[in-house]
């Protein structure tokens, strides 16, 4: 339409249909046939105002012809294709289906082409710029870092960029991390902050397990940890609609900022290191440049304005921890990051809450707390409380070696002495057989046990099961055999090996 309404105003300028055909705008022959058009509706007139584009179009009667060889191989199976089209599905899924299902024999080009040109003719989304006051919002992504090599093990592992941008000013946070479970989410939180050195009142997030554990548009469930968090630093969570992430576009933007600006081309020897180059690279330069949106360096706007408008952190820093659901193992322990941690043995095989901060490990049942640790960092620790032992488990580990020791000095020297040559065997742990014998003063008295020890002693038989039967038996009353080779050897004058009193050879 826009070269037929040039031509016309060449005519009304008293142009001839041959300088027209000269300028290249239309053939002679063309022009004089709409010359006659022109003259019949009065176009020509100068008095009269050009008709639009629509007038012009249904006069002329032009349409847009279709050459037969461009007509898409595609249209035979157009229904299946454009609800496949609508549902999401990508070109080479659809092109692959169509070949195997349908009998299709056009390229994948070819469902490209027609791809496009459904798309084309959909109308365009509508999207709206949501905007923040100062000191209002902070939005938070994660992003795919670079390998960095793992200083305790020497191998290279994948990281994860963590950003934190404020919403008004463009400012950011970023780090480094090797995960994204809880507590490095939490960490990245309380450090982003003492880096603002201030609380923003909502904190815009995606939808992570760490942050959200089930992604609602009308009511998202929040990970308990970080719920303690938000409470203890004041702050609300705004998560975005499931697969929205344009919600929270202004991080989004800057993950792909520090992907493309800092990471390339740069040598990390170690997380610290790549984290100590990106905070210097954010204060100098991010947050130094002229925002392509704002026009404004993001530092300056920050600090001039939003740093103020923030929330003061608290005068003691929230204890940051994790919740798991764990089940009592029939040892009487929970796991929780590969480390064990007991629990009163009552509650064996029942569900709980624990609660793991850096320094502790809580476990409740509902809101009973019934155990308490320090927090173990090695795989395959344990951490066992002898109170939540069975009682049988309880006296078992307190009567270790050095309490049958001190149990048997208070019986008497010869079940001391009985005592430490048990302990001396150099085959046998013997910590039962010590327990045992400790055990026969309740049923027969201290001096009954001593004197069983002495005549034990008399002939060598350090064993639980000889002083058992001296006492069964009631050996232990009998005259001490010791008086007898002592009279003897008084007399003796032979070459006999056997007549010392043992009890002598004994160091006391």
């Amino acid at each position: 339409m826009y070269q037929y309404r040039q031509i016309l105003v060449r005519m009304r300028m008293g142009e001839s249909n041959r300088a027209i055909a000269q300028a290249g705008l239309m053939g002679r022959k063309k022009a004089q046939k709409l010359r006659e058009t022109a003259v019949e509706h009065g176009w020509l007139d100068k008095v009269n105002a050009l008709p639009d584009n629509t007038q012009l179009a249904a006069v002329l009667n032009v349409t847009v012809h279709t050459p037969s060889s461009s007509v898409s191989s595609v249209l035979p199976f157009a229904n299946k294709v454009n609800q496949w089209i609508e549902d999401g599905v990508q070109g080479s899924t659809i092109h692959t289906t169509l070949v195997n299902n349908h009998g299709f024999t056009g390229s994948y080009w070819a469902v490209n082409r027609y791809i496009k040109s459904v798309i084309a003719t959909q109308p365009g989304k509508v999207s709206t710029v949501m905007e923040f006051e100062p000191g209002d919002a902070t939005q938070v992504d994660f992003g795919a870092g670079p390998l960095i090599v793992d200083t305790r093990t020497g191998e290279m592992r994948k990281t994860w960029i963590f950003i934190m941008t404020m919403a008004w000013s463009r400012h950011m946070y970023a780090e480094f991390i090797w995960d994204q479970s809880v507590d490095t989410w939490l960490s990245c939180h309380r450090r982003a902050f003492e880096w603002f050195n201030g609380v923003p009142k909502r904190v815009v997030i995606d939808n992570p397990k760490c942050a959200i554990t089930k992604a609602c548009y009308h009511d998202p469930d929040v990970q308990r940890a970080y719920g303690e968090c938000a409470e203890g630093y004041g702050f609300l969570i705004a998560p975005c609609p499931v697969r929205d992430p344009q919600k929270k576009g202004r991080v989004e933007s800057n993950v792909k900022y520090v992907k493309n600006a800092f990471v390339p081309l740069r040598e990390f020897r170690s997380l610290a290191d790549a984290n100590a180059q990106l905070r210097e690279w954010v204060l100098s330069v991010a947050g130094n440049r002229d925002h392509g949106t704002t026009r404004r360096q993001p530092l300056t706007q920050f600090k001039e304005i939003e740093q103020g408008l923030l929330t003061a952190l608290p005068d003691v820093p929230p204890e940051l921890a994790t919740w798991a659901k764990v089940k009592v193992h029939g040892d009487g322990h929970v796991q929780f990051q590969h480390c064990r941690y007991s629990v009163p043995y009552t509650l064996i095989r029942e569900s709980l809450w624990l609660r793991a901060s850096d320094t502790s490990v809580r476990i409740y049942q509902g809101y009973d707390l019934k155990a308490t640790h320090g927090r173990l960092r090695h795989q395959g620790g344990r951490s066992t409380v002898p109170d939540h032992q069975p009682p049988a488990a309880q006296a078992y580990n307190m009567q270790d070696p050095q309490y049958c020791l001190a149990q048997s000095e208070k019986i008497g020297e010869y079940c001391h002495v009985f005592t430490k040559r048990l302990f001396a065997s150099r085959v046998l742990d013997n910590l039962r057989a010590a327990q045992g014998v400790i055990s026969l003063a309740k049923r027969y008295g201290n001096q009954r046990l001593e004197a069983a020890c002495a005549r034990a002693l008399t002939f060598d038989n350090v064993r639980y099961s000889a002083v058992k039967q001296i006492l069964e038996k009631g050996l232990d009353s009998l005259p001490h055999q010791g008086d007898a080779f002592d009279c003897l050897s008084d007399s003796y004058t032979g070459g006999g090996r056997f007549h010392r009193d043992p009890n002598k050879l004994i160091p006391h």
